[in-house]
């Protein structure tokens, strides 16, 4: 949010911190939790059932990913979706409540917090007027002070990307999310941006996974970015879970937004492992009486191998499940040879489809029939010679009047060009031998 709310009836909806942004005709800000804009979003279902241990723990989301835990000893009545004053290390600082009641234990454990040796801040109050003006007017300094701290950072020539700045409720400190690939001295920069912005400054290093989920954006699925819509724990990424399932290993497919290798690629990586456990081991082509046979594609899923005799070329493959190329092999082993892989169904359809072409634009325009237009060409020409033989009838039978027996373009010319401009002379009809 670039600047603050002037104008009444105004709505901004600030999903980095999961609530929408209104000031009323009355002229106060008005800030409501909006748990579809926000990125984890929590459903407590253990809503209601009373337990005396955790009544007074709440869950407090700042902005982006950043979640604290908190106890209530106000003594005020607080809810899901309250703006609260907390506690913080220096000063106060400003959130949304996310969960309250047994969960908040359940998330603790969840993110690895023992619950009994967690020190829990607290929670001042509820927030007031005043509270809200200065939160936004923290808020609307963010955009303006990242820009001016890229500045700074590239003026001290440092190896460095600040990601996003994160201003505390009360105004007084900023948290500067920046991006690495090597150890950063910035001793300096933190003593300019102290005596350029007047707040307290803490460094806070991040991956690239997490900048673009800060960022946002659509993947090639078309849909958000797992980054950027649920994921916040990532795990480290391996090109071996490619190779699990696979997949082309190009950089330009396995890669995602943040350069990095694509974190979906886990996602069915679990499920390829445990079916090549039911597939064999084949180093060595399969003996028949007519010749070896070689491995030239495998299917995991459907636990099918292809084998061709001609281990260069996917012309003619045969699939063989896995239970029967173990006994080919066990037959190998003992000097026996099938007869023919030949004997096997032949599947056409392996299931492999190639991409070429996918990438042309005009695959979707439809075709013209031919056999269409010869139709409608051989209509015409059989209009045109009924009106040759119905003119030389009338030819024939009595003497023409003026305009008939024109050609049909000729009449066409007349009309468009209007007057005798467009009229062709004729030729005047040759007389007959009982004219004078």
């Amino acid at each position: 949010m670039k600047e603050t709310i002037k104008d009444k009836g105004e709505k901004i909806y600030d999903c980095s911190r999961g609530c929408d942004v209104e000031r009323t005709p009355i002229g106060e800000l008005n800030i409501n939790y909006n748990r579809r804009c926000c990125k984890l979003e929590d459903f407590n279902w253990l809503d209601g059932i009373p337990e005396d241990t955790s009544k007074n723990l709440f869950e407090v989301r700042f902005k982006n990913t950043r979640k604290l835990y908190f106890k209530n000893d106000s003594g005020q009545l607080i809810k899901e979706g309250d703006i609260v004053v907390v506690e913080a290390t220096n000063g106060h600082d400003v959130g949304i409540v996310t969960l309250s009641g047994p969960l908040v234990l359940r998330q603790m454990i969840r993110h690895k917090y023992d619950p009994e040796t967690y020190e829990f801040r607290k929670i001042y109050r509820k927030a007031k007027i005043l509270d809200i003006e200065r939160w936004q007017e923290a808020i609307a300094r963010e955009h303006s002070v990242m820009i001016r701290s890229r500045q700074l950072a590239a003026r001290l020539g440092l190896n460095m990307k600040i990601g996003d700045v994160e201003f505390q409720g009360d105004g007084t400190k900023a948290i500067f999310y920046y991006i690495a690939d090597e150890r950063v001295d910035f001793r300096q920069l933190i003593k300019d941006f102290a005596e350029e912005f007047r707040i307290r400054v803490e460094m806070k290093q991040i991956g690239a996974r997490q900048e673009a989920g800060l960022i946002g954006g659509l993947g090639v699925c078309g849909r958000q970015l797992c980054c950027s819509g649920h994921m916040s724990d990532f795990q480290s990424i391996t090109t071996q879970a490619a190779r699990y399932q696979d997949l082309s290993l190009n950089p330009q497919k396995l890669a995602g937004q943040c350069s990095k290798l694509k974190c979906c690629i886990n996602y069915e990586a679990s499920v390829y492992i445990d079916a090549q456990k039911q597939i064999p081991q084949v180093r060595e082509p399969l003996e028949f009486e007519d010749g070896p046979a070689w491995l030239v594609k495998t299917d995991t899923l459907r636990n099918l191998m292809y084998f061709s005799y001609d281990k260069d070329s996917q012309a003619k493959m045969w699939p063989l499940s896995g239970e029967q190329v173990r006994e080919i092999i066990a037959m190998n082993r003992k000097g026996q040879k099938p007869e023919s892989l030949q004997d096997t169904e032949d599947d056409k359809e392996t299931g492999f489809v190639s991409a070429v072409g996918d990438d042309s634009i005009t695959r979707f325009d439809e075709r013209k029939k031919k056999k269409h237009r010869n139709n409608h060409k051989g209509h015409g020409d059989r209009k045109e010679g009924e009106q040759h033989r119905s003119g030389e009838q009338k030819k024939e039978g009595e003497p023409r009047k003026d305009g008939e027996g024109r050609r049909e373009g000729e009449g066409r010319r007349e009309g468009r060009h209007g007057g005798h401009g467009g009229q062709r002379r004729e030729k005047p009809a040759p007389k007959k031998e009982n004219e004078q």
